[in-house]
């Protein structure tokens, strides 16, 4: 079987994985700045919940540096380098960097606010994947979808 489409190392198509790794770049922007969020409002809260929402946060910012970890070995594994700097991440991010880390409650309705963010890009990302027959960044992105939607569930109760 012979084909025209030039294609990576992992035998996908050229073209689609160029434009796949720079939206994987635009979703590790947006976890970093996520991260680096999380780490405030874990080190900053104040309040009769601090106890428990401290354990919580450095719990979601343990995980976001693991999946930090692993959109950037994907894009490397695609063929195209991972961006690092957080003045490009600053720059590429919908996730903007939070000024109120003190608060429990904004700093929850923060954290809904970014898997909102995050869900809709990797459910885009996992159409654009698709289409290109891109089972490894497919898969990743249908299970950070399937435990963000359980985490958004449990932030928006903890709220109620």
């Amino acid at each position: 079987m012979k084909t025209n489409k030039q294609t990576n190392a992992i035998g996908l198509d050229q073209k689609q994985t160029e434009v796949l790794a720079e939206n994987l770049n635009i979703l590790l922007a947006n976890y970093s700045v996520f991260y680096q969020n999380v780490r405030g409002f874990h080190w900053n809260v104040k309040g009769q919940k601090f106890f428990e929402l401290h354990v919580k946060f450095e719990e979601l910012y343990n995980d976001l540096v693991l999946k930090i970890d692993e959109i950037a070995e994907r894009i490397l594994t695609l063929g195209y380098a991972p961006e690092h700097n957080f003045s490009v991440y600053t720059g590429l991010a919908t996730i903007k960097e939070s000024k109120e880390v003190n608060d429990g409650l904004k700093c929850v309705s923060n954290i809904l606010a970014s898997f909102k963010t995050t869900i809709e890009l990797q459910r885009a990302l996992l159409d654009q994947s698709a289409e290109a027959n891109d089972e490894g960044t497919n898969a990743l992105m249908s299970d950070y979808i399937r435990e963000q939607e359980k985490l958004v569930w449990m932030y928006s109760a903890y709220l109620a």
